[in-house]
């Protein structure tokens, strides 16, 4: 552990990075989160209804009634357990002029670990449980100003087609893919002048139902790894944007626990602090249809190591030769071919 830097000149106000707001904010207050209860420690049943449609009608005759309607269940299982602890002496509280507070050290934690990796689970576990309902649901298309109002409205278009409510609809996008919605060449500007302040309003907040939200894109990748805090995986690729409507997931929380001891014998006269959840996110499976993402292209490589070795009468020189094959495959050419690839060869040599 780091030794705690003591305030020589008192200052209060902390120079943090940005905070980090919840991005996801909409989708972890879903509706659906009062709709649906957890049963027991872990597990949310959720009921799901099939019928069967009308038929010709007979004025004649009495036929037998059966049903045509069933019944089954939705099962959903929390696995999501993530708790924080830390702890202060009280000399280092007042030594460092209360900067070292757990007030201050818990405040920091919400803004630059739990809101981010929330919503790194958040947009991960989606795009995991879109897949396992819908394999190679990816939309890949390489966005350009050209063509992301394109991709824009095919998404509408499926929201349309699934009967997806046209107001509460979202479209989170990374700050690259937003800049090409401003420059989208298809697009209507108008430029909104406040007043006589000279203040020019260029933002582009919603298209057509969509709201737009745009979010860093290191919180739009496809895994992370959650070992401790939110890091990209080791084969994640990046999430350009995906439209969602908050109907459609369910993030509940199951158990949530948050304590601050006071100095005690037990702690050693030191401040305590411990928090835990039990929360997860999940797809309504019935309404996976109101998900679409726009991912990036699959990177396949491969790596072939050769190994040479030189004799000679006075020396021993030891070469190695290192090649990298990188396959990149685009699903946006314009024109035709059987196959639109590009394959790049790196090759390293190293000489002991």
């Amino acid at each position: 552990m780091a030794a705690v830097n003591y305030a020589e000149q008192y200052g209060k106000a902390l120079a943090q990075a940005f905070p980090n707001v919840l991005h996801f904010g909409a989708l972890y207050n879903t509706p659906n989160n009062s709709t649906y209860k957890v049963v027991d420690a872990k597990t949310i049943k959720i009921p799901v209804i099939t019928t069967k449609g009308r038929k010709a009608g007979d004025r004649d005759t009495i036929s037998g009634f059966k049903r045509n309607h069933d019944n089954d269940w939705e099962v959903k299982t929390l696995t999501n357990h993530r708790e924080w602890e830390t702890m202060i002496h009280p000399q280092d509280v007042n030594q460092s002029n209360t900067i070292m507070s757990i007030q201050n050290a818990t405040k920091v934690f919400n803004e630059e670990q739990k809101f981010p990796e929330m919503d790194c689970y958040a947009v991960s576990k989606i795009h995991e449980l879109k897949l396992a309902l819908e394999s190679n649901s990816d939309d890949k298309t390489a966005l350009t100003v050209d063509n992301v109002l394109e991709v824009v409205d095919k998404f509408m278009e499926q929201m349309d087609e699934a009967n997806v409510p046209a107001t509460g609809r979202i479209l989170y996008v990374t700050p690259t893919v937003k800049k090409l919605i401003k420059n989208a060449k298809s697009i209507m500007r108008t430029v909104e002048l406040n007043g006589n302040t000279g203040v020019i309003n260029r933002d582009v907040s919603r298209i057509d139902e969509l709201t737009i939200e745009s979010v860093p894109s290191a919180l739009m990748k496809t895994a992370y790894n959650f070992d401790e805090g939110a890091k990209p995986g080791v084969t994640a690729k990046q999430i350009n944007m995906f439209k969602i409507h908050p109907y459609a997931v369910l993030t509940p929380v199951s158990y949530a626990f948050a304590q601050l001891e006071e100095p005690s014998a037990h702690s050693k006269g030191k401040y305590l602090y411990f928090e835990e959840s039990f929360e997860d996110v999940f797809i309504l499976n019935k309404r996976s249809k109101a998900i679409a993402f726009n991912v990036q292209a699959y990177l396949h490589y491969s790596m072939f190591l050769f190994k040479h070795t030189f004799h000679s009468i006075r020396s021993i020189e030891k070469s190695i030769y290192i090649t990298v094959c990188f396959y990149l495959n685009f699903s946006g050419c314009n024109f035709k071919c059987p196959y639109c690839k590009i394959y790049i060869t790196v090759c390293f040599y190293l000489n002991d």
